[in-house]
């Protein structure tokens, strides 16, 4: 039996994407094992959203190999994929397999190990560096891809705790983005929109219900354009009034019609949704979600920049007020929803000016969470030729500034709940303060505390919030 340690970078997409491809290496014999031992294979899903983050998967390549020299190195997904030529020069990796590639990682990693143990047969043990030139063609053409990369998950190995510990799956809904933001190399990592089928998704869920996950979390590269490449355009249905609706209408559709579907599943209690672009929030469709009681009102709707200026300059298609129009109809209609969003700060030609306006506008919307990013210059994108780079002492300055801008909005939400009704999905157990409690989120994605004693894992429990356990941790009453 083969050992194999795995290694996440980069995003929930990657996450769930790993786990699959551990799951089908488990269920064909091999041993996982944790990625700081010793194994014959190390797996590193690989990111390249920044050129730190190119970085980071080279370090984890290298030090793979380090750890142990004649293991095979495989590295998959984003970093590859950009830096192709890149990876096939690094001596750390023997075996390099792109996007839309991974569901056939199996069937690769085998081929590799088969023509590596016979060039070591013939050749003796010393011929084994001969083989890192087998590639397999496991990197295409990204942008010519047009079919979903079918993945799914089964459930989990019962060795790890079970339902107690797995309240929670990530389902990857679609791939691929169209947007070209100005500072995103991910489109030239993960290709065009491509949407999963819906009767493939429902089947996942299904099975993952009967195991015993209660909630079910959309993930993906671009969830709001989930659907738009089933638009069949010989027929004209995504046109009204010589409208092209592709990006708006139809898209909605498709993504409120698969949340009524997996609201009909047996043992599903939650649905919650991954990031959103502004545009696709309209009365309709967030009256069509708030119409599904299973529906978390827990919304990330990106935003980047609170300022137009900057905004334009970033390629994003949505103005400061045209998104502060959209949280207000979100409150309207979900009444508290947990708003979060992303921030970046220091693009480039962001000036004093720019960044006061973007502080006002983060205080006037008021969100629950928002993850406040330094620009990274990425090679290969628009922003990184653009000229006024900031100075990575100045992104740090206003970075700090906005974390503590978060930090005191985040507080203010949470206390908010204290003396209201909450329901919590319960998952680990903790101790705090020599007692024990089994920790959960509320329908928000606030984390809150139940006594062990009320409460095992993966139950809703309600009660009231009588105070703030820590600084993120409600408590529920004893």
């Amino acid at each position: 039996m083969k050992s194999v340690a795995l290694h996440n970078l980069g995003c929930k997409v990657n996450a769930y994407e790993l786990e699959v491809i551990g799951q089908k290496l488990q269920e064909s014999g091999y041993m996982i094992v944790p990625f700081d031992d010793k194994a014959d294979i190390y797996i590193v899903n690989t990111c390249t959203v920044t050129n730190i983050a190119d970085r980071k998967s080279r370090q984890m390549l290298h030090r793979a190999k380090k750890r142990n020299p004649d293991a095979v190195v495989v590295a998959v997904g984003c970093y590859v994929q950009t830096g192709k030529e890149e990876a096939l020069l690094d001596g750390s990796i023997d075996l390099a397999v792109g996007n839309n590639r991974k569901k056939d990682l199996l069937p690769i990693l085998e081929a590799f190990l088969e023509e590596r143990e016979r060039n070591r047969a013939e050749a003796g043990r010393d011929a084994a560096a001969d083989v890192k030139t087998l590639h397999h063609t496991s990197v295409v053409d990204i942008s010519r891809e047009e079919a979903y990369e079918e993945m799914s998950l089964s459930g989990w190995n019962k060795e790890d705790g079970g339902a107690s510990q797995r309240t929670r799956a990530y389902i990857k809904i679609q791939d691929g983005c169209n947007q070209f933001c100005s500072y995103c190399i991910i489109p030239y990592a993960r290709g065009r929109v491509r949407s999963r089928k819906q009767e493939d998704i429902l089947k996942e869920v299904r099975g993952l219900a009967r195991e015993g996950y209660k909630e079910i979390v959309f993930t993906g590269i671009h969830i709001s354009s989930y659907g738009m490449d089933f638009i069949d355009k010989s027929d004209g249905d995504y046109l009204e009034n010589g409208k092209d609706l592709r990006g708006t209408a139809m898209e909605r559709a498709y993504l409120l019609n698969l949340v009524r579907e997996i609201a009909e599943v047996d043992g599903i209690e939650r649905i919650r949704l991954g990031s959103l672009e502004p545009r696709i929030i309209t009365e309709k469709f967030v009256n069509g979600l708030a119409a599904v009681p299973k529906v978390c009102p827990h919304f990330h709707l990106s935003l980047q920049s609170g300022c137009d200026e900057t905004l334009k300059r970033m390629n994003r298609h949505y103005t400061t007020e045209e998104y502060y129009d959209k949280v207000k109809l979100l409150r309207q209609v979900f009444g508290n929803p947990a708003i979060t969003t992303d921030v970046i700060t220091g693009f480039p030609g962001e000036t004093e000016e720019e960044f006061a306006v973007t502080r006002r506008f983060l205080e006037k919307v008021d969100f629950f969470e928002m993850h406040v990013f330094k620009y990274s210059r990425r090679q290969g994108t628009v922003a990184a030729s653009m000229e006024n780079q900031v100075p990575e002492a100045v992104k740090a300055v206003r970075s700090g500034e906005l974390l503590e801008l978060e930090k005191r909005q985040s507080a203010a939400y949470r206390e908010g709940y204290i003396g209201k009704e909450i329901t919590v999905l319960t998952e680990e157990a903790r101790e705090i303060n020599g007692e024990r409690y089994r920790i959960g989120h509320t329908d928000t994605y606030v984390k809150a505390a139940v006594p062990d004693e009320k409460a095992e894992g993966n139950m809703l429990v309600a009660g009231k919030a009588v105070k703030l356990l820590t600084e993120e941790i409600l408590l529920l009453e004893s």
